[in-house]
C-alpha cells in the first residue's frame, strides 16, 4: 500500500518533490556515518534519523513532513527560533511589540543601574501623528521635592495608606513562579512601594520579605472562597488584616480581557498553587467573567464597605478596564445615593497586560487607558468626588514620561506590570501562558526559575522603580511644577495636523466641579449621565 502510494500516476511532480530532500536526509546521514569515528557510531546517528524520516512518510497530520520527510522539520525549528532571531537581528530599535528595543533598553539600564541616558537625540519622527509632547516651563522648579506620595482612603476609612507615585501592577502567583513574586517583593520592600497580588489569592511569598501589599480580589475570590467558589468573609478577614496587607481591590475586569474572566490551565495548579488559591490541585482553575457577590452599582459598593470593614478599616479600592462608560457614572451615582464611597480606582487599558487572552479580546475589547482615564476623572470631577477618591493608571507604564502624561489626564500614581518583569530580566519572548519562560519569570518550573536569583532581582526591581520616579521629578521641575498632582491637559500636547499641535485640553473636555449635579445636559456627558442608574449596570430606558 505504502509502496503504491509513493509511485501513484500523479507521481512526478508530488515524488520529486518526497525523494529529492528524502534522498539528500540520507546521504547526508550516510556521509555522517563514514566520516564518523566508528562504522557501529555512525549507525547510532543515521537510524533514528531513518526511523523519523519513515514516521514522517506515513502518518497523516501533516502534509509538509509526508512530502519531505524530515527535511521538512526545519520549518518548526525555524518557527520556534523566530521571535528570538527577529528581536536581535533584524528588528529596529522603535518596532518591537508591545515594548519596542528602546523601552526594553531603557528598563533594563535602570534596573542594572547602568547610564540611561540616550545619546545624539530622539529616534522618533517628531512630525508624525503619534508623537506627543509635555511642554516644559521657561522657569523651572529645582525646589520641587524629590519623592511625594498619596494619601488614598476617604473618611470611611480609618487606615489611610500613603502610596508611591509607581507601583507593581496586578500579576498572580501561578501566572509568575515564586521567586519571581518574592523578588518584586522583596523590591518592594526596599524602595518603599506596593505590590499588587493580581487575583491568584496572598500566598506565602508575598508575605515573605516585607512589602506592602494591595492584595485583589477578582471573581475566583482566590485565597478567601468557600468549596462553592463564593467569597468567604471568614477566610478573607484572616489574611486582610495581616500588617503588610495596606488595601484591597475588587478586580472588575482587566485591560487583557475584560469581561472574559480567566483560566489557569491544570498544568499549572500545582499544590502550592491550589493551597494558595483554595481549588483543587491539577485541575483547571478558572476565574469567571463576573462576581457573585454583587450584581449592581449599589451592589458592589455594600460589598465593597464590607471588606473594609472586616480589613480593619483598610483602603478598598476597584479596579477596571472601561468599556460602556455610563457604568462608571452609575458607580458614581451609586456613591452619591448610598453614601458608601470606594477609597481608589485603579484603571487599566485595553491595551492588555501581563495575561495571555484570546486575540480578539485583547485586540480589540476594552477601551483605551487615556479614554478610559477621562471618563472616569470626569465622573469623579462633576460629582464632586475626585477630592475623596483617589484615581491610578495601568498600561504600559515604563518611564517617568508616561507617568507624567496619566498624571497630566487625572491619575495621583501608576502601577506597572510588564516593565517589572524586565526588570526581574524577562526578554519579551512571548511565552507567559505556556510554563515554558526562558528567564524563570512566568513559570512554576523549578529548572528554569533556578536562572532568577531572588535578591539580585530584587534590587533591581527597587533601581528601576527608583530611577524612573527620579526622571518624573525632573520632568516635574522642567515644567515648574511642585509635584506631578499639577500636570493637567494643558501640559500634553499631540498633532492635529501637520501645521498644528495641540493641547489634550481641546481634544477631550473637563467637566466643571460638580456640574453633573446641577447642569448635567450642560456638559458633554449628559447621555452617559442619563443611561447610568445605581441600582443597574444596564443603561436606563
Amino acid at each position: 500500500m505504502l509502496v503504491r502510494g509513493l509511485f501513484a500516476d500523479k507521481g512526478l511532480e508530488r515524488n520529486l518533490g518526497f525523494w529529492i530532500p528524502f534522498a539528500l536526509t540520507v546521504a547526508l546521514a550516510l556521509l555522517g556515518a563514514l566520516i564518523s569515528k566508528g562504522f557501529y557510531w555512525g549507525f547510532v546517528v543515521v537510524v533514528p534519523l531513518l526511523l523519523i524520516a519513515l514516521w514522517d512518510m506515513v502518518q497523516t497530520s501533516h502534509s509538509l513532513r509526508r512530502n519531505y520527510p524530515l527535511s521538512a522539520r526545519f520549518r518548526w525549528l525555524f518557527e520556534d527560533l523566530r521571535p528570538f532571531l527577529r528581536s536581535y537581528i533584524v528588528e529596529g530599535p522603535l518596532d518591537g511589540r508591545p515594548f519596542d528595543r528602546v523601552a526594553r533598553s531603557l528598563v533594563y539600564a535602570r534596573a542594572k543601574h547602568q547610564e540611561d541616558a540616550h545619546p545624539f537625540g530622539t529616534e522618533l519622527d517628531v512630525y508624525s501623528e503619534e508623537y506627543e509632547a509635555l511642554c516644559h516651563s521657561i522657569n523651572p522648579n529645582p525646589k520641587a521635592p524629590k519623592r511625594t506620595r498619596v494619601t488614598v482612603g476617604t473618611e470611611q476609612c480609618s487606615k489611610p495608606y500613603d502610596a508611591a507615585r509607581l507601583n507593581i501592577s496586578a500579576m498572580s502567583f501561578g501566572a509568575l513562579g515564586n521567586h519571581a513574586i518574592e523578588a518584586l517583593n522583596m523590591g518592594a520592600k526596599m524602595g518603599d512601594f506596593y505590590h499588587d497580588t493580581g487575583e491568584g489569592g496572598l500566598s506565602p511569598y508575598h508575605l515573605k520579605h516585607g512589602g506592602d501589599i494591595v492584595w485583589e480580589l477578582g471573581s475566583g475570590y482566590f485565597g478567601a472562597r468557600s468549596d462553592d467558589g463564593n467569597f468567604d468573609p471568614e477566610s478573607f478577614r484572616d489574611k486582610a488584616q495581616h500588617d503588610q496587607v495596606k488595601m484591597t481591590e475588587i478586580k472588575l475586569s482587566q485591560g487583557a480581557k475584560p469581561g472574559h474572566g480567566g483560566l489557569l490551565p491544570a498544568a499549572k495548579v500545582t499544590e502550592e498553587i491550589a493551597k494558595t488559591r483554595q481549588v483543587p490541585a491539577n485541575e483547571d482553575c478558572l476565574s469567571p467573567p463576573g462576581h457573585s457577590a454583587f450584581s449592581t452599582p449599589r451592589e458592589m459598593l455594600e460589598f465593597a464597605a464590607k471588606m473594609r470593614e472586616l480589613s480593619g478599616g483598610k483602603p478598598v479600592g476597584i479596579k477596571l478596564c472601561v468599556g460602556m462608560p455610563h457604568e462608571v457614572f452609575a458607580i458614581c451615582k451609586a456613591m452619591l445615593d448610598s453614601g458608601i464611597y470606594i477609597d481608589f480606582i485603579v484603571v487599566d487599558g485595553g491595551g492588555g497586560g501581563t495575561g495571555a487572552a484570546p486575540l480578539e479580546l485583547s485586540d480589540h475589547v476594552g477601551l483605551p487607558l487615556r479614554i478610559g482615564l477621562h471618563y472616569v476623572n470626569n465622573a469623579l470631577i462633576g460629582t464632586g468626588l475626585k477630592d475623596k477618591i483617589r484615581l491610578a493608571a495601568s498600561e504600559k507604564v515604563f518611564s517617568g514620561s508616561a507617568i507624567a502624561m496619566n498624571a497630566a489626564l487625572g491619575a495621583n500614581w501608576c502601577n506597572a506590570a510588564r516593565a517589572f518583569m524586565f526588570s526581574l530580566g524577562c526578554v519579551q519572548s512571548l511565552r507567559c501562558h505556556t510554563g515554558t519562560c526562558p528567564t524563570g519569570v512566568a513559570t512554576s518550573s523549578p529548572a528554569r526559575q533556578r536562572g532568577l536569583v531572588i535578591p539580585e532581582k530584587a534590587q533591581r526591581v527597587a533601581n528601576f522603580q527608583s530611577k524612573t520616579l527620579d526622571s518624573l521629578h525632573d520632568i516635574v521641575v522642567a515644567c515648574g511644577l511642585e509635584s506631578p498632582d499639577e500636570f493637567t491637559p494643558q501640559h500634553l500636547r499631540q498633532w492635529k495636523n501637520n501645521a498644528e499641535m495641540i493641547p489634550w485640553s481641546q481634544i477631550v473636555h473637563e467637566v466643571e466641579p460638580g456640574k453633573l449635579l446641577h447642569e448635567p445636559e450642560d456638559t458633554a456627558f449628559a447621555e452617559y449621565w442619563r443611561m447610568a442608574d445605581p441600582d443597574t449596570f444596564k443603561p436606563a430606558t
